[in-house]
């Protein structure tokens, strides 16, 4: 393999410091940069920044690698969070990590990288590129579990060629255990599950700051009120906890979800039972795509996914330039405008779009 400049986003977590050292291990000249990209309430107990700093520092001194600290706050703030919250304001739900690693990891970051002479950038996802002739394939991570492909199916020809994910070849399981046998400070640090470099927070709260709410009714699939919702932004479909129905003497014990929402009446649709049918759709179309090849595939039999927590799904689908549909052989369960969904061919993720609502048949 070609020995290469190679410029590491290390998190403090531990998949970009062991990505780090088998970089470093495969003879690449190695260069670590940590970055920021929130600052709003960095000292509150949520942003963990200043803590992932110092761990990257330390995974940083262990191996013998230079670290610089670059803020993209102000990008993040202009080209993910302000369309975060317009998504929200709108009553869908986003995925910012999807916007965070096209806008941020793999723009901003790349741009800074390449100023510093870096030949390639590496990241600690879960996720492989493969050259095919003069293409670059975008793959799953071998570990099923930790596959990350879902959240990097916006990444374009030019990105994947300069791209390097060391880790995507690994369990889990192995990453922890070359992390403790090198000694990484950080080789028990659990996997952070919060917004792209906003933290674990109380969502609600959160979104409280930025976003006005009307309260309105909530009602069933009958049209009867059944409960006072506290904005529409506050809800997803399909959420289950938190929505505020309780004790109806006219309904059995069954749990609730989140269905619907009707924007122009302010009104909240739940229902109950996990299969109920408002609940299940047989297909979807999809905007604001984005295809690894540069083109979307010709159609025909592939499988996707609509949330990033679920099995890929049979599907056959039908593309132009700007949107497509997806018919799935089997219903797909709460599928959210504003969620993503991305289409595989077996391990190859060949890119997506933002769902846009569901489809009849």
């Amino acid at each position: 393999m070609l020995k290469q400049r190679v410029v590491v986003g290390l998190s403090g977590g531990v998949d970009s410091a062991v990505s780090a050292h088998l970089l470093k291990q495969q003879g690449h000249e190695v260069v670590a940069i940590f970055m920021k990209n929130w600052e709003d309430d960095d000292d509150s107990e949520f942003c963990s920044s200043r803590q992932d700093f110092l761990d990257a520092a330390s995974v940083a001194d262990v191996l013998g690698i230079e670290l610089e600290h670059v803020n993209f706050a102000a990008d993040y703030k202009d080209r993910v969070f302000a369309d975060f919250l317009r998504e929200y304001q709108a009553g869908r739900t986003p995925n910012p990590d999807v916007l965070c690693n096209a806008e941020i990891k793999f723009k901003a970051f790349l741009d800074h990288a390449m100023r510093l002479g870096a030949e390639k950038i590496a990241t600690g996802h879960y996720a492989r590129v493969r050259q095919a002739g003069d293409a670059f394939q975008l793959l799953k991570g071998l570990d099923p579990l930790k596959d990350q492909s879902y959240f990097l199916h916006r990444l374009n020809q030019a990105q994947l060629s300069k791209t390097l994910f060391p880790v995507g070849e690994l369990p889990k399981t192995e990453v922890r255990r070359i992390a403790a046998e090198i000694g990484l400070p950080n080789a028990r640090k659990k996997d952070s599950t919060g917004i792209c470099f906003i933290g674990e927070r109380p969502f609600r709260e959160f979104l409280n700051r930025y976003l006005a709410n009307t309260p309105g009714p909530i009602r069933d699939d009958q049209g009867r009120r059944i409960g006072e919702h506290v904005g529409l932004s506050f809800y997803t479909l399909g959420q289950r906890k938190g929505i505020g129905i309780g004790g109806l003497k006219d309904h059995d014990a069954a749990p609730w979800f989140v269905a619907r929402k009707d924007m122009a009446t302010n009104t909240l649709y739940a229902v109950q039972g996990h299969d109920h049918p408002w609940l299940q759709s047989n297909a979807l179309w999809a905007q604001d795509t984005s295809w690894v090849a540069g083109a979307p595939p010709a159609g025909g039999a592939l499988a996707a996914k609509s949330r990033y927590r679920q099995a890929d799904a049979a599907c056959e689908i039908a593309a132009t330039p700007e949107r497509f549909e997806l018919r799935f052989a089997e219903p797909q369960w709460a599928v959210t405008p504003g969620q993503s969904a991305v289409v595989y061919d077996g391990e190859v993720c060949l890119g997506g779009g933002v769902i846009g609502g569901t489809l009849e048949g």
